[in-house]
């Protein structure tokens, strides 16, 4: 059984080497996989969704901080003790 594909699209890697930019187009600004013997060997996700992707992570990373310090106690503090 072979890796499942995580694209809507998929190109070889040799037609990946003749037009790099045609494969980028013709996906629209969807991930492309990289076929190896019709096997996803990589993935080609333009700049806009990697972003998008990256953003995302750095969400889930700040919610887990904030749900880990959920439990804390504040400390009361006088603003003209500041």
């Amino acid at each position: 059984m072979g890796k499942p594909l995580l694209a809507d699209f998929g190109i070889s890697i040799s037609e990946l080497k003749k037009n790099p930019s045609a494969a980028i187009r013709a996906a629209d600004g969807a991930p492309v996989a990289i076929l190896n013997r019709n096997t996803p060997e990589a993935y080609l996700v333009p700049a806009e969704a990697w972003e998008k992707i990256m953003d995302a992570l750095d969400d889930m990373v700040l919610a887990d901080i904030v749900r880990s310090r959920a439990g804390e106690k504040g400390i009361k503090v006088n603003i003209d003790d500041l």
